[in-house]
């Protein structure tokens, strides 16, 4: 495995995501020059055969077809090897059954980093948490290879694919509307459009809101979501 960024301990928000050459369960990429144009959801899993990660799976991979039209690709690693990921993913798709799930194929490319090189340059080894297994990180990356959120969850507790989702439509929002989300924001629920910059503004905002808004105060205007 190459990498082609020295390791720096956790890509930022804003930053490029960190590029490398992996192999993977569906043969080797070139991340993130083989995702380009798409949206991309980067997670780890701790380890195979493991009874937190395989919900999680069954459950991305159940999702798989539903990211894929928000112009998202899924892209998973833990420190396991290509063969043991192989054997577990058949086994989940031949044996397990969970919310009423069952016989999922996991299809999307999982990583084999058993030198740990791309679990460092990302910042998934939490060596108070372990010093040999992969936390449960979350990277959302644009389609300009920039890194636009970064969630962590504990080795004990599996990951909301509803927020996961959720959170990728509120950025795909933002970007194409030149809005932002309030608390709780759901897809259809109103959203903030950007404050006036300047005294006059701001007092025109509050004496003429714009069609349809709902003015709290000249920084904070909720309007209805643009229709795509």
């Amino acid at each position: 495995m190459e990498t082609q960024v020295a390791p720096t301990g956790l890509p930022l928000i804003g930053e490029k995501a960190p590029s490398f050459k992996a192999e993977t369960t569906q043969g080797p990429i070139t991340f993130p020059d083989d995702f380009r144009g798409h949206w991309v959801i980067f997670f780890s899993h701790p380890a195979d055969f493991t009874p937190v990660c395989t919900t999680e799976f069954m459950t991305f991979a159940a999702r798989q077809q539903r990211f894929e039209e928000l112009n998202c690709k899924l892209l998973g690693l833990s420190i396991d090897s290509t063969y043991s990921h192989i054997a577990w993913l058949r086994t989940i798709c031949e044996k397990i059954e969970f919310k009423g799930m069952k016989g999922i194929e996991v299809n999307f490319p999982v990583i084999s980093d058993l030198t740990m090189e791309v679990s460092k340059l990302y910042g998934m080894l939490q060596p108070k948490a372990s010093t040999t297994q992969a936390v449960r990180a979350v990277f959302i990356i644009d389609p300009q290879s920039i890194v636009r959120a970064i969630l962590y969850y504990p080795l004990t507790n599996g990951r909301n694919m509803d927020e996961i989702e959720r959170l990728l439509i509120a950025l795909q929002t933002t970007d194409k509307h030149k809005v932002a989300t309030p608390a709780n924001w759901k897809p259809g629920d109103e959203v903030i459009i950007p404050p006036p910059g300047s005294c006059g503004a701001a007092k025109d905002r509050v004496q003429s809101p714009p069609p349809g808004a709902k003015v709290l105060d000249w920084f904070l205007t909720l309007a209805p979501c643009p229709k795509d």
